[in-house]
């Protein structure tokens, strides 16, 4: 029996789990982070890097060292109520809600509208609907993920990035603390970058992406459980490792170019002008080469991760070329509204399912020092849950707060509740549920 991978084999799933992670979010917000870091874009990164490599590393290691069937069964240790919850909701947020249709607005707006002059709404609904037909192509060939993502369109990425990352890193526009730190970054840069790591949604991926993997290695002829989940913790620091150095080199390159240009609006306003420093108006063609793959790649990825599941959560629904073309019409719908207000909607939900997804991420991976007891996971994520909803509502758009009234719960929350005030205050609920739960554990042993 088969029960490690070649090394060309591992570097296959490796790339293949990186091409999958690695998308839009992954390249404007970094670069949007070090231009507003500026001279702590250091310790900004260092946070970056906890909840946008460490996280999705532990979430796919979750999946293997579980040896749970996917993300359903894993969150079947709190209840099977709580299971349907939160994998429909994970999987909505990272899929057609928020990340696919964002997979199709940013090549966009960073690529295809500066070369058309600032393009209206037509060339938007022109553009996505391009995009998604071809991601629909590729997602209706699941079985050919790894030769797709892996071995096609996660070199082309590659290449192009680092033509622009190397350039950029060897000739610096100017020293990275040439600008003082901004905002969040300003009062706490570690902090800061944590955060902005959520946006990335990587870690909410990388409880979704762990079964594609799982999946892929068992196809590769490693079926013995505890060999697979070697091997997929193996293929997930490799995908991982190479996404942190890219993610500390956009950083760095965002805050050097802070010595010569203002901080932009967003990240991709950001590249686009790093690119075109370097490269003038060929640079514009680069970075919308090299974002389109990026994105393409991921959402690919993202359909089909997404088309699986749904098949698995409703057996007697449709069939999963309905799901892919269905997932891949609402993302273009989606799409259209644009980048601002697909990010605008998508913090306060990621707010929310940042906190229930990085303790069930713990508790996986903690599982058997409590020998699994439901009661621990129970109790974890029912304190959590609250401290999730008020992390939710600080995060919603300015005044929306005060006009559902609920002003004076915020600022209660935020004086009572420790580190609310950082986007945080889930922390100590979590930790009193999990001293909760295995004293429950201690009283009573199953």
């Amino acid at each position: 029996m088969k029960t490690k991978l070649t090394l060309r084999e591992l570097l296959a799933v490796g790339s293949m789990l990186f091409g999958l992670f690695f998308g839009a979010g992954n390249l404007i917000f970094p670069a949007s982070m070090g231009q507003l870091a500026g001279s702590s874009v250091l310790p900004a990164a260092a946070g970056l890097l906890v909840t946008g490599v460490g996280l999705p590393l532990l979430g796919v290691a979750a999946l293997g060292i579980s040896r749970c069937d996917g993300l359903a069964a894993l969150t079947r240790r709190v209840g099977p109520w709580y299971s349907l919850f939160f994998t429909c909701l994970l999987y909505l947020t990272i899929g057609p809600f928020f990340a696919i249709p964002r997979c199709a607005t940013v090549p966009f707006e960073v690529g295809v509208a500066p070369a058309l002059g600032g393009a209206g709404q037509w060339a938007l609904t022109v553009f996505s609907a391009a995009f998604f037909a071809a991601v629909l192509w590729f997602s209706l060939r699941p079985g050919k993920i790894l030769t797709w993502v892996g071995k096609v369109l996660n070199p082309i990425f590659l290449v192009c990035l680092g033509v622009l990352l190397v350039t950029a890193l060897a000739d610096p526009i100017g020293p990275a603390g040439a600008a003082a730190p901004q905002g969040v970054y300003a009062e706490s840069a570690f902090v800061g970058g944590f955060l902005e790591g959520y946006n990335t949604m990587d870690a909410l991926a990388g409880l979704a992406f762990g079964i594609v993997v799982v999946n892929v290695i068992r196809g590769l002829g490693v079926t013995e459980p505890g060999a697979v989940a070697a091997n997929t913790v193996a293929a997930g620091c490799l995908g991982c490792g190479l996404m942190g150095l890219i993610y500390l080199a956009v950083a760095l390159a965002g805050a050097e170019s802070r010595a010569a240009y203002p901080a932009a609006s967003n990240g991709g306003e950001a590249l686009l002008t790093i690119a075109r420093h370097y490269f003038g108006s060929f640079g514009a063609v680069i970075l919308a080469v090299t974002v389109t793959f990026a994105c393409l790649k991921t959402a690919v990825g993202l359909i089909t991760s997404c088309a699986q599941t749904f098949c698995a959560l409703f057996p007697q629904g449709p069939g999963y070329r309905a799901w892919a073309a269905g997932f891949c019409l609402f993302s273009f719908g989606a799409a259209n509204f644009g980048l601002e207000a697909i990010l605008a909607c998508a913090t306060p939900v990621l707010m929310f399912l940042y906190p229930l997804a990085i303790t069930l991420i713990a508790l996986s991976l903690a599982g058997p020092l409590f020998g699994e007891d439901r009661r621990v996971y129970l109790c974890v994520t029912v304190c959590t849950l609250p401290a999730a909803v008020i992390d939710l509502l600080r995060a919603l758009p300015a005044g929306a707060a005060d006009a559902l009234g609920l002003g004076g719960l915020l600022d209660a929350a935020a004086r009572w509740l420790p580190l609310c005030s950082l986007g945080l205050g889930w922390v100590c609920p979590a930790l009193a549920g999990l001293a909760v739960g295995l004293a429950l554990r201690a009283a009573k042993p199953r």
